[in-house]
Order: structure tokens, then sequence, then C-alpha cells
């Protein structure tokens, strides 16, 4: 970036002026600016050929979070998202942060598993033994499927082998393939790879291999946030009551603590930690599927469904927050390499490697935790969401220009965000 992320008053500006500014300060040419206003976007032609009985395209807004200083480089980080006050707390939340040194990231090697189930085995144990003494023939088969992801230093990294006693269908083999994919996410690279050994790892078991499949917990390819808030820097008053900065600390990590304690808090807790993750997935053509999938397993490892992110007070009161999750995300391939969206989404974060994207995305997650964790522990979360909320009941009601701030005003103001009651001020406007 040519600038810092923190651009006051960016939501104030019209929509043209906002990208103009974007594109200031991430180099963006006239073309990208025009993919993401639709005008040379996703073709139909191209979207044909992505999926199948292609009728049309869909659209989804595209924010631009700010404020994020992440391992001293600030990002403007682009969210596609249909939810109201996901962008503005992201980008409220990462300036807090930056007062406190902005993110710290860090991430493991980008290591997927793809999956071998093994069936029909005469001795598991046996088979068992017999696989791990032959590792270094089957990683060797592994690398010679894909001569490119090695030559980048990618490629196969180990096999693991787990014997499963008890099933429907009898005790089974499961051999987990390590992979480095690089900055590919790796879906297509980990299956081919088990397609290939399926062969040998018959031969070497006497079994019978089914599956053949990537795991989506990704538990070897894991990015970590940081990120500390001043206790000063949580001083606020809304509506005519006062919050101190170190009772707002405690009162957040008392909140974490209902989620590290009880699933069903825990659920809608890391769902508001998901609301920016998949925002940023989905901005940059990657599988929120895949990514949702792992994540939520993850938090159930220990056995039991539990907060993703941890928060605590320090020694100086000021508060501190960690996350740490799964991130399979690519900055190569699949929708990135098609679709001109995610590259632009990309370009503007100036990510050079999947690495740096998944430690983008997982601070992304902490801030957007860290928002909705401070609106719900002081002023309830109702209150910043129900004006973004009001904006959609007005122009769901039919206001257009003007009139979507003013029926949204007078919605918020009687805090009354319903279908009928914004058609009755959009009535008496038009009537005025």
């Amino acid at each position: 970036m040519s600038q810092s992320s923190r651009l006051p008053g960016f939501y104030k500006q019209p929509v043209k002026k906002r990208l103009a500014a974007v594109a200031a300060a991430t180099g963006l040419t006239d073309q990208e600016q025009a993919a993401l206003f639709g005008t040379a976007g996703l073709q139909t032609d191209v979207a044909d050929h992505m999926i199948e009985n292609v009728v049309g395209i869909h659209g989804l807004p595209m924010g631009i979070a700010t404020n994020f200083l992440i391992n001293g480089r600030d990002v403007l980080v682009p969210m596609v998202i249909e939810e109201p006050s996901v962008v503005a707390g992201a980008s409220f939340a990462a300036k807090l942060a930056r007062a406190g040194g902005g993110f710290a990231t860090s991430s493991t090697p980008p290591e997927m598993i793809a999956q071998m189930q093994v069936l029909d085995v005469p001795n598991p144990h046996v088979a068992r033994f017999e696989l791990l003494s032959q590792k270094d023939r089957l990683l060797d088969l592994a690398d010679r499927t894909d001569p490119l992801i090695v030559s980048l230093q990618g490629g196969a990294r180990d096999v693991e082998v787990r014997l499963i006693d008890e099933s429907p269908v009898g005790p089974m083999l499961v051999v987990h393939l390590i992979y480095d994919t690089r900055d590919a996410m790796g879906a297509n690279t980990v299956n081919t790879a088990a397609e290939a050994l399926a062969p040998v790892v018959e031969e070497i078991t006497g079994g019978r291999v089914l599956l053949r499949i990537l795991s989506n917990l990704a538990d070897r390819r894991l990015a970590r946030a940081r990120c500390l808030v001043p206790a000063d820097e949580l001083n606020f008053e809304s509506e005519g009551r006062i919050f101190k900065g170190r009772e707002v600390v405690e009162r957040i990590v008392e909140a974490y603590a209902f989620a590290a304690g009880d699933p069903y808090r825990a659920a809608t807790h890391n769902k508001g930690i998901m609301n920016g993750v998949d925002a940023v997935v989905l901005a940059t053509g990657n599988d929120w599927r895949a990514i949702e999938a792992g994540a939520h397993v993850y938090a159930a490892r220990n056995g039991r469904y539990a907060s993703l992110s941890q928060w605590e007070k320090t020694p100086a009161g000021d508060l501190v927050g960690t996350l740490e999750m799964p991130m399979a995300v690519g900055i190569v391939g699949g929708a990135t390499r098609v679709h001109p969206g995610p590259k632009v989404a990309l370009k503007m974060m100036g990510v050079n490697t999947s690495r740096e994207l998944a430690e983008i995305i997982v601070a992304v997650g902490l801030a957007q935790n860290l928002a909705a964790l401070r609106a719900l522990a002081t002023e309830g979360i109702q209150r910043g969401h129900m004006s973004l909320h009001a904006r959609q009941v007005a122009i769901a009601a039919g206001a257009t220009g003007d009139e979507i701030e003013r029926v949204a005003d007078q919605l918020v103001r009687e805090r009354v965000i319903r279908l009928d009651r914004a058609q009755e001020i959009l009535s008496q406007l038009v009537d005025a």
C-alpha cells in the first residue's frame, strides 16, 4: 500500500470516491476498478464453465475494512457479505487494536491431509507397520503426481496411519498423506496424489482402498493472530451512559468465558468470528464451506465445542486476544484463476503467498470477534446493528435515494425496525 489503512470518514464518501481512494492506495488499474463495479467482472460465458446449469450471475456487496495494521503493514481488506455491521465492526475493532500495535500473526506451512480408507485388511497392525516402513516409496510416488508443486519446494511431507478398531463395517486403516500445497488451497492436488497411492496401499496392506479424499480438518495448516487493546481505548459513552475502559475489559473477558464454557453460546460466538473470516474468503474466491467445516471441528477438538478465540486481561489491565484456526486458502487455482473479482481483491491486500492471505483472514476474524464482544458486553448488539439493518428495511419498503436515510433514521429513533412501519414513514414522506 502507498498509504495508511486509516481512512477517516471513508464510510461517509460516495461509492466512486471510496473506490478511487482504494485504487490510489493499492494501485488498481481502470480495468480492475471496472471489475469491481460489475462492468468488466464475471461474464456469463465464463460463469457457464465454472458450475453447471448456469442461468445468471448473483451479486453480493464488497466492502473495504479499514484500519488494519498486520505485522507492521497497513492492509485494506475486501469483504464480501450481505450482513450489515460486519465491515463496520471489523474496521472499528482494527482501529482499537491499532492503538496497541495492530495484529501480530503467524502460520504453519500449508500442509493438507489426503485420507485413504483401507477396508478388509487381513492383519491391520502388520499392515500399519508395513505402510510406515515403506513411507519413502509412498512419498516419492506422491511427489511424481505434481512436479510443479515439488519444483516450488512443496510436495509430500509425511505418511501417518491410524487404526479404527470398531466401526459399522469392521476394523479399518486410515492413511494420511501430508502434502505441502504451497500457494494453492490444494484440494485437487492432494486428491490426485491419494488416487495415485491407492493401488500401492492396497498392494502393501492386502486390503481395499475405498475413499481417497482430502480432509477439511486442516489442522496441519493453522493461522494465528494476536492483538492488544489498551484499556483507555475502550472508554466510551452511549446514550448518556459512560463505560470505563477497565470495566469494558472485564466485561469482554467475562463474555468470552461464557463462550469458553457453553457450546450454545460458543456457536454464536464463533459464528461472529466467521462473519469476518468468510467475508474475506469469499472476496478472494476461496472455499468458505471448507473453512467453516474445519473451523467448527477444530473448535470441538478437545471433545467439547468451545470458543475458537481467547481473551484475557494483562497485568497492566489491558485487553489481549488470540485466535488460532485452520486456514486452507490459496492465491492460485480455482476461482482466483478465472474470476476477475478475486484477482483484484488479492491485489488490494498485496499478498504474495497463501500464508500471508491466511494470516490476514485470521486477523479479520479476531477483529470481528472483538467488535461483537465489545457491543454485547456493553450497549448491546442491536444498537449498532439497528441503524444498518434499518437501511435494508427502508429499501425493501421502496425507498430510494435520500429517502433511504430519512426512513432509516426514523425507524432507528422509534426503535421499530419493521417493514410495515417503514412503508408508513415512506408514504408520509411522499405525501408531504
